[in-house]
């Protein structure tokens, strides 16, 4: 049984920073592609940034780039995501999910099957 569980969202001032983690379980996820997404009250689901498990190569949607980081350790079977100089509009429930194996990093919600709880990060201004 494939287990996703995130940590590490909080409160934070604007201008913060905050590292979510991604404890990955129940099965190999060395072929999978890992994701972050974010969902604000009333608004969809976005993407925010994936990475290749094995190869390491990442993505990100443009509200992450240059202030969002992606990484994972393998033998933690972890995947963080380290968010700096945070705004408000970062506020929303993050999710992290994977892809089946095989799955290349994607930026829409169909590319992941497996979804963890969520965690909240709000950010104040």
């Amino acid at each position: 049984q494939v287990q996703l569980v995130e940590s590490g969202g909080g409160l934070v001032r604007t201008g913060g920073s905050l590292m979510l983690s991604c404890v990955a379980s129940g099965r190999t996820f060395s072929y999978s592609a890992m994701g972050w997404f974010r969902q604000a009250p009333g608004k969809e689901r976005e993407f925010v940034a994936a990475i290749n498990w094995r190869a390491g190569t990442t993505d990100y949607a443009d509200v992450g780039k240059g202030r969002f980081t992606i990484s994972r350790d393998n033998a933690k079977n972890t995947v963080y995501l380290q968010m700096n100089s945070l705004k408000p509009e970062d506020t929303a429930v993050y999710y992290c999910a994977a892809s089946p194996p095989g799955g290349k990093i994607g930026s829409s919600k169909v590319d992941y099957n497996s979804w963890g709880q969520g965690t909240q990060v709000t950010v104040s201004s």
